[in-house]
């Protein structure tokens, strides 16, 4: 493949080039957000640090994390850094579980988001003679709009479709000849679901490339959606308090997402001490915005457990890799006192043969012992019809999932399309331990 770059002056930069550019960005960020937001200026105060301290990257290691309950607490703008006159976007999350988070672009926050987002989409392998179907909503989640100017940004022809109405995308997919689907990998699942049964065969479309986010996927669902749409399948990574998508993502190695080092400084924790760790541990990813004017984040703890790789990608960029986001700190479950991840499920599941990529968690508490109960799509329901092959089938899902978790799951095998769809996010576990 064509080794496609929008700056290959930042993005095979070497490493000590890089290390000296962010640490120029990393004292203006230090600076910018001590003189302009009193949260930042009273917390680095109150442990006698200034921001002519930073003389070096290690020693952003002084300062303390930022997290979620921060921006909630100084909800809507007590974080911004700049007046309202200069922020000329709004962004927030769905605030599902209390205020949103709210976050602010000014004209230079907007310049670098799009940039960030087009470096993405040229490693994936786009270029300006593509067209993109953009099937993430578009609103105050990032994902759509984020995706739309960087796309834009190379060229590219965007279908805005958002999300939902799916038989509509599938006829806009074929009628308007898109070469890229950018949206939730669930999603990408629930369409192909949708064209086989409009009879949408490979030769009619032109998708070769997919660009997903707004949710991790294991290779295991990456190698389904590949299989079913037969493109190319790669993932990006992002979060509202940062910027959105394009703080990392693959490129056409598929070997790990590429960070915008120059825009994103990374760092990898133990969760449990904070004390950072070396490349190739694995740990929560923090991260410190270093350009952002609207709303800097100092060491932002994401929640997600990954690894960083220094080691430079084949496909000739230099930058920081992160590997798949392996779950979350805050969507880990315990059971039983083991620790569980949806996706160690997923890994499980995707690509076993009778059963759809479609799956629910359902985890419960009886007599004071939490159960875990994984409910899993048939391809083809006639199967409920013979005891002895579901059985079958059932046992051995248990058996890999017991291997896998190291804990005994229910399993409930049900027939195809039980299962609720999602135009976004697919919703996967579902907790009701503290249910009455």
């Amino acid at each position: 493949m064509e080794n496609l770059k929008y700056n290959a002056k930042r993005e095979c930069m070497g490493r000590g080039e890089m290390r000296r550019l962010q640490l120029e960005r990393l004292r203006w960020t230090v600076q910018h957000a001590c003189s302009n937001v009193p949260f930042y200026r009273d917390r680095l105060q109150s442990i006698g640090l200034k921001p002519e301290h930073i003389q070096d990257l290690k020693d952003l290691e002084n300062i303390p994390f930022t997290v979620k309950t921060d921006l909630r607490d100084h909800y809507p703008y007590g974080l911004f850094a700049v007046p309202m006159k200069d922020i000329v976007r709004i962004h927030s999350s769905s605030g599902t579980t209390g205020k949103p988070i709210v976050v602010g672009y000014t004209r230079n926050d907007m310049e670098a988001w799009a940039e960030c987002v087009a470096r993405l989409i040229m490693a994936a392998g786009g270029h300006d003679e593509d067209i993109a179907q953009v099937v993430f909503g578009y609103g105050l989640f990032t994902g759509g709009l984020g995706l739309h100017y960087g796309l834009e940004k190379v060229g590219i022809t965007v279908i805005p479709a958002s999300s939902g109405n799916s038989e509509r995308q599938i006829m806009l997919l074929e009628d308007f000849g898109a070469t890229i689907l950018v949206g939730t990998p669930s999603y990408a699942l629930y369409l192909s679901e949708i064209a086989q049964e409009a009879g949408l065969t490979r030769d009619r479309h032109k998708l070769r490339l997919g660009l997903f986010g707004g949710e991790g996927h294991t290779p295991e669902m990456r190698s389904e959606i590949e299989s079913r749409w037969g493109i190319l399948a790669t993932e990006n990574y992002g979060l509202s308090e940062i910027v959105g998508p394009g703080v990392s993502g693959e490129c056409y190695c598929q070997c790990g997402m590429h960070i915008n080092e120059d825009f994103f400084y990374p760092e990898i924790i133990d969760p449990e001490t904070g004390k950072v760790l070396g490349y190739g541990e694995k740990g929560e990813l923090v991260l410190t915005t270093l350009s952002k004017e609207g709303i800097p984040m100092l060491r932002y703890r994401t929640k997600d457990i990954t690894i960083l790789e220094e080691e430079p990608c084949r496909c000739g960029r230099t930058t920081v890799r992160m590997q798949k986001v392996l779950g979350r700190t805050d969507d880990m479950l315990i059971i039983r006192g083991v620790n569980v991840f949806p996706s160690q499920i997923e890994s499980v599941l995707v690509g076993m043969e009778h059963i759809g990529p479609h799956y629910q968690i359902i985890v419960r508490r009886k007599n004071y012992m939490d159960e875990i109960e994984v409910m899993v799509e048939l391809t083809d329901g006639s199967l409920l019809d013979s005891f002895r092959e579901l059985e079958s089938l059932e046992q051995r899902i248990r058996h890999k999932l017991r291997m896998v978790l190291q804990i005994d799951a229910k399993v409930t095998l049900v027939n195809p399309k039980t299962i609720e769809r999602s135009t976004g996010k697919a919703k996967r576990v579902v907790d009701l331990r503290n249910e009455k």
